[in-house]
């Protein structure tokens, strides 16, 4: 018998990716199926398996791509496959979300279900416009209701002036086209006219823009700035309160395009993030191994035959820690076997498997960690150098130069995980920055038309992590702007702070 599977109802909340909660994260990262909603970060598609169907279902605001009576029975189609779903919806999933229709259908099919909260824009948005929807002595209740269903006939729903005699702070949901209506029927409804009120635009997401006044003005002022949908609109004393952040971070709004593997891009988003960075992850790298091929196989057979292992990157580290032990070895084997590593990052890597580096340059390069590695040895050192397929001749060169036995053995390649050229000019166009980490990374960017690539860099810095990563870009006609000091993640996020404090000053 099928085995049903199960429908998580998860709010992604109100648009900044950090602001989903950690249930929510969870069940993304072991979902078969996610239907999801026009949402204000793509962040989350990044975090669902590889085998994960994803289905767009549209629902945004004159848009709608599918029918609500087509996703309930969609939910149930999935679930009854088999698959665990996740149904991601902006915000909360029964704030104006639709969510409880969902379940009445799961439950009328029999297939089990978990509400997962999310954080409302209802809440969040005033929040970091620096507007709390309570304050002391000021509003001692709040009050939600949707503008997107007020005009449908040109008048204010039967409630409306119940909810307008309400004290508090109300707060209005998609109703940016329903403004005028709005403001009028608060202010004939008893509302005085200078009773403050503001608009939020794009609420907790980088471009996120506040307009206040009074229910006199506001509609003018959100004229004159020309405020769009998304937009969240608030009356009540609060809104005269301004309790914006004061936290001045040295990236703060800068948007930073990220390109590398999985585990790279997740440490630099970790650092920049902690900067105040914003992050896009434009082009993810996946890694294929070779670690079970016959040239690794006799490389492991054969490990006391060499005198130094050399490393140029974490994940040569890892993948060949475990091809060691899928192979029935341990660390027994490495025996009195020296290391060298390219840098801090892969350094630190080695360290996890219980080994200092005998050898880590100055400076993070290859060509550096070629040139210092030979001063350590003698005539009789035989190295052993288990890389990426496309691993610099930089270091083959030198230490051919130099007379050094060495064998040089193709360990991982790294390729495109997904294509996501079709949508790369619209990605690109909000950044001002984007990091390569490697040669193969630059590659996979390029795949597909140059000439249409090169014109979306135009308005952006390209900051490339060393000179080989540098000179791969330099083969595609686009010279990079930054290159970092030190071959790291630390070194990528220093260089591109430096420029940024830079350019505001």
């Amino acid at each position: 018998m099928k085995k049903t599977g199960v429908v998580y109802l998860v709010g992604a909340g109100p648009g900044d990716p950090g602001l989903i909660t950690q249930k929510g994260l969870k069940r993304l990262g072991c979902c078969d199926a996610l239907v999801y909603d026009s949402l204000a970060s793509d962040y989350f598609l990044d975090e669902v398996p590889d085998h994960c169907k994803k289905i767009y279902v549209g629902k945004r605001a004159g848009a709608h791509s599918m029918k609500q009576e087509e996703i309930n029975r969609l939910l149930v189609e999935l679930a009854e496959e088999g698959l665990n779903v996740v149904r991601l919806k902006g915000g909360d999933p029964f704030v104006f979300g639709r969510g409880g229709e969902e379940i009445l259908a799961l439950l009328e099919a029999g297939i089990p279900y978990e509400v997962v909260p999310g954080v409302t824009s209802a809440v969040a948005a005033l929040s970091m416009a620096g507007i709390p929807v309570t304050h002391r002595a000021v509003s001692r209740s709040f009050h939600v209701m949707t503008g997107h269903t007020l005009s449908e006939n040109g008048t204010l729903p039967p409630d409306f002036d119940s909810f307008a005699k309400l004290s508090g702070t109300l707060i209005f949901l998609m109703g940016l086209s329903n403004l005028s209506l709005i403001v009028k029927g608060l202010v004939k409804n008893g509302k005085p006219e200078d009773t403050p009120a503001a608009v939020i635009e794009n609420g907790t997401l980088p471009e996120q823009r506040t307009v206040r006044g009074t229910l006199k003005d506001i509609e003018s002022r959100a004229q004159q700035a020309e405020i769009k949908s998304p937009a969240i609109i608030v009356a009540g004393d609060v809104a005269a309160l301004d309790f914006s952040s004061t936290l001045n971070l040295p990236l703060k709004g800068c948007r930073i395009g990220i390109t590398g593997t999985e585990s790279f891009a997740g440490r630099l988003s970790h650092e920049l993030l902690n900067l105040g960075g914003i992050l896009d992850n434009v082009l993810t790298l996946s890694i294929a191994s070779y670690r079970s091929g016959e040239a690794m196989k006799e490389a492991y057979q054969r490990l006391k035959t060499y005198s130094w292992l050399v490393l140029t990157s974490a994940n040569a580290v890892r993948d060949f820690f475990a091809g060691l032990f899928e192979g029935g070895y341990d660390l027994r084997s490495l025996g009195a076997i020296r290391f060298a590593a390219v840098g801090k990052g892969t350094e630190a890597e080695l360290l996890k498997f219980g080994f200092h580096a005998d050898y880590v340059p100055d400076r993070y390069q290859v060509k550096d960690l070629a040139e210092g590695l030979i001063s350590q040895l003698t005539k009789e050192d035989r190295l052993l150098i288990p890389r990426s397929s496309g691993g610099s001749p930089e270091l083959n060169q030198i230490l051919e130069e130099a007379g050094v036995f060495y064998k040089d053995i193709v360990l991982y390649d790294v390729a495109l995980k997904q294509s996501e050229q079709e949508s790369m000019e619209n990605e690109l166009a909000p950044l001002h920055y984007l990091t390569f980490a490697s040669a193969s990374g630059v590659d996979a960017f390029f795949q597909g038309e140059r000439e249409k690539i090169l014109s979306s860099l135009a308005s952006l810095k390209v900051v490339c992590i060393g000179d080989i990563t540098a000179k791969a870009l330099s083969r595609y006609g686009r010279e990079a702007d930054l290159i970092a000091p030190v071959y790291s993640v630390s070194g990528l996020a220093e260089i591109i702070c430096q420029d940024w404090c830079k350019e505001k000053e």
